[in-house]
C-alpha cells in the first residue's frame, strides 16, 4: 500500500511538465530561452535543434556551426541566435514577426559529447499588436542572460516539488495510522 502511494506520487510529479512560458506580440520578437548550467564549453562538441509544436526545424547547431539546410520555410529570415553566448552554455534564439500561427510549444534539444538535455518553452501570443517601428522592448535588444532562466526554471521546480515533500511524510504518517488501527480492530 505504501509503496503504492510513493509510487503514485512520483508518478504525480513526473507527469507535471515543468516548462516556461515566453508572452509575445504578434509582429514582435521574442527570446526563447534555451541554457546548459556548464560554461565554457568547446561549440564543436555541442548539436543545439530547435523544434516547434509539429516537430519542425526552426534551427541547428551543428559541431558548433549554423546548418539551416532542413529549416522550415516558416522561420526563414526570422530566428537569430547569440553565437558569442555559446561558451557560456546559452542557445537561445529570437524568434522575430511573431504570428498567431507561432503559438505552441518550442523544444531545443542540446547534446554534448558527455550528456544530453531538452527544453521547452511554451509561447504565448497577445491579440495585441506591436506599433510599427516599435519592433521588439528593450529587454529583448539584450542578450539573454543564462542566469535568470535558470533562476526561473529553479523557482518552478520549488514550486511544484516543495508541496510534494512537505506533504508526503504527513501522508505517510497518516497510512500507518490507519493502517495500524485498522489491524488493531481485527
Amino acid at each position: 500500500m505504501i509503496i503504492r502511494w510513493c509510487f503514485i506520487c512520483v508518478f504525480a510529479v513526473l507527469i507535471n511538465k515543468v516548462c516556461l512560458q515566453v508572452t509575445g506580440f504578434i509582429g514582435g520578437s521574442v527570446v526563447l530561452p534555451c541554457s546548459l548550467t556548464q560554461h565554457d564549453l568547446k561549440p564543436q562538441d555541442i548539436n543545439v535543434l530547435w523544434r516547434d509544436k509539429d516537430s519542425e526545424t526552426i534551427y541547428d547547431l551543428v559541431e558548433g556551426e549554423d546548418s539551416l539546410e532542413s529549416q522550415d520555410p516558416r522561420y526563414k529570415n526570422r530566428v537569430q541566435t547569440f553565437p558569442k553566448e555559446y561558451v557560456r552554455g546559452n542557445f537561445s534564439l529570437k524568434l522575430k514577426n511573431l504570428t498567431h500561427a507561432d503559438a505552441g510549444e518550442f523544444t531545443c534539444f542540446i547534446t554534448h559529447t558527455s550528456y544530453s538535455k531538452h527544453e521547452t518553452v511554451q509561447l504565448l501570443i497577445n491579440k495585441s499588436t506591436v506599433k510599427p517601428g516599435n519592433q521588439s522592448t528593450e529587454e529583448e535588444k539584450h542578450v539573454p542572460e543564462t542566469q535568470s532562466g535558470q533562476m526561473t526554471i529553479l523557482l518552478i521546480c520549488l514550486c511544484t516539488l516543495l508541496p510534494l515533500i512537505i506533504l508526503t511524510p504527513i501522508i505517510m504518517y497518516f497510512i500507518f495510522y490507519w493502517r495500524k488501527k485498522s489491524q488493531a480492530a481485527l
